[in-house]
């Protein structure tokens, strides 16, 4: 019973006071016209009052039983309530999300390809431990081939444990991406211009990179964040093609080989809105992963980037992106193939309109990436772009991108044509 239904109650007896209050009224009325004697009158006024008494005990009954119930009531709901927070399934601390990009890609090869489509699944055990994890399928498929030849991967790209120990300090185990660049740990469609992944965030740093490890994070009030990390290295081959090329290094934690381990840490500040400036640095003692005595070749990586995102009217906001990247190599064997030093950055400007259909927005971009930088042969690539983006909703997005290629010496330049669907959910 509510509280509602219990003051009905009370209105019901209040009601019948005041109708009994009447009749008495008009008995004295009638009992006047019949002019009754004084002990007559006595008698009537005695059992009036006697019946004005029992009502009035009614009532005082009646409302404290009303706010006994009204308490009970409250108390219950507090309990079930409480019981609720307590005891509620897995599904309450459980997220689900994802992204998905299908690309053209017009040029010397003219091809369509869905990506990327990536699933992930959160969980929050208590307020200060939670799990992270995402399952990727890229290219649309993967075949069952010998030699491995496959279009696609379906690849565990993250899969950690965060704890918090204060409200500054967290600390995180597992598979996770690295924080290095931009676009490594972030690279939802949605969330950046272009439909392929810039040359310098590809080659130089090659996202998307993940590996297993641990590490801490400390954020300051004022927008600082100093984070060190210690996880598996980049094993890269050291003949042939791709001898020492930092790309053909990533082990993606797939029964990888940890002879020597990296460490990774990075500062980053966004006490600014809309800013966010960082830095990292990695160093692994060999590169190579070599059997102890081996040749070793160590190697340090420096990373540097802006993104500033700052809106000068309501409708218009104007942006800026810039990194630059740079890995040292120490070794005879890499200087031999002038991959001792590996390089490469980039600068993309951008304007972004509202409009009442979505918003749109504009970019260029000019990078220059080398990683053969050590030799004395001019190997430096260098590629513009321009194109848009438009938002049909900030989860989801259309892209258009004209690539402009300037290859090394000898190289052969294919300008191309990208269109791509991205969203995120």
């Amino acid at each position: 019973m509510n509280r509602n239904s219990l003051h009905s109650g009370y209105g019901t007896l209040s009601k019948a006071l005041a109708a009994t209050t009447a009749i008495v009224a008009l008995g004295v009325t009638s009992a006047s016209a019949a002019e009754p004697t004084m002990e007559e009158m006595w008698e009537i006024i005695q059992k009036q009052q006697q019946e004005i008494d029992a009502l009035k005990q009614q009532l005082d009954s009646a409302d404290a039983k009303v706010e006994a119930t009204a308490a009970a009531v409250e108390d219950a709901g507090m309990a079930r309530g409480s019981m609720s927070s307590s005891a509620g399934g897995w599904w309450d601390r459980t997220s689900i999300g994802g992204y998905g990009e299908l690309h053209y890609n017009g040029g010397d090869t003219d091809r369509l390809d869905f990506h990327r489509f990536v699933l992930f699944i959160g969980h929050e055990f208590n307020d200060r431990l939670r799990l992270h994890t995402e399952l990727e399928l890229e290219h649309a498929l993967t075949a069952d081939t010998a030699d491995g030849s496959g279009p696609g991967e379906v690849e565990l790209e993250q899969a950690w444990l965060e704890y918090d120990f204060t409200q500054q300090l967290s600390g995180r185990a597992g598979l996770y991406l690295l924080p290095v660049g931009i676009l490594n740990e972030t690279h939802e469609p949605p969330t950046f211009y272009g439909v392929e992944r810039n040359r310098v965030e590809a080659n130089i740093i090659p996202t998307t990179w993940w590996e297993g490890g641990a590490g801490l994070t400390y954020r300051l009030p004022n927008g600082l964040q100093i984070e060190g990390h210690v996880h598996g290295g980049l094993n890269v081959p050291t003949t042939g093609g791709n001898a020492f090329r930092i790309r053909s290094g990533r082990q993606k934690v797939a029964n990888s080989t940890l002879r020597e381990p990296a460490f990774t840490g990075r500062i980053k500040y966004t006490g600014i809105p809309g800013v966010e400036l960082a830095t990292s640095f990695q160093y692994q003692t060999d590169l190579t992963q070599n059997d102890p005595g081996d040749p070793k070749t160590s190697a340090t990586l420096w990373e540097a980037h802006a993104i500033i995102d700052r809106a000068v009217t309501p409708d218009i906001r104007l942006g800026l992106r810039a990194l630059c990247a740079r890995w040292d190599l120490n070794g005879a064997a890499a200087a031999a193939v002038g991959r001792d030093k590996q390089y490469g950055w980039y600068v993309e400007p951008s304007v972004r309109f509202a409009t009442a259909v979505g918003d749109v927005g504009f970019f260029g971009r000019y990078s220059e990436d080398d990683n053969t930088a050590g030799d004395a042969i001019d190997s430096k690539f260098k590629q513009y772009s321009i194109g848009s983006n438009y938002w049909i909703h900030p989860n989801a997005v259309l892209k258009l991108e004209y690539e402009f290629q300037e290859p090394p010496a000898g190289g052969t330049d294919d300008d191309k044509v990208h269109l791509g669907l991205g969203f995120q959910f």
